[in-house]
């Protein structure tokens, strides 16, 4: 299995990057590889510390692009629409397949065809609300 390139962002506002190759969305742990540093050793990250995980395309995305928080016109419907508002106030618009804040979270894959986000691992105890923006 190739590694995943993912940024991480945690509910204190820290932010690091690197790949994985271990990471479910049922397990409570998972081992990322650093990038930012010369280190080749895996460190342990704990999902409940998380504000959400990013998987990316690349690990420098566009600074000057502004991504969308709405639904473009002609955007393919790959499952249910929702807006999520984490407790930090900030607002992704995307799809889920499934959705029960029970778990350790779920996935959202942005409704932004050109984000650099493929897809988001939300952490339910970070989010404040899950609206249907229909």
């Amino acid at each position: 299995m190739e590694p995943a390139k993912i940024v991480i962002r945690y509910t204190g506002g820290g932010i690091i990057r690197g790949y994985t190759h271990d990471f479910s969305p049922d397990k409570p742990t998972f081992y990322i590889t650093l990038v930012d540093t010369f280190a080749n050793d895996p460190i342990e990250v704990q999902v409940k510390d998380l504000k959400a995980i990013f998987f990316v395309r690349n690990f420098m995305g566009n600074r000057l692009y502004r991504e969308q928080k709405t639904f473009p016109d002609g955007t393919p419907i790959t499952g249910r629409k929702v807006e999520v508002t984490f407790k930090d106030q900030e607002v992704i618009c995307g799809f889920v397949w499934d959705y029960d804040p029970n778990r350790y979270g779920f996935f959202l894959y942005p409704s932004d065809p050109f984000s650099n986000n493929l897809k988001i691992f939300v952490v339910s105890r970070a989010v404040d609300k899950v609206n249907d923006p229909s």
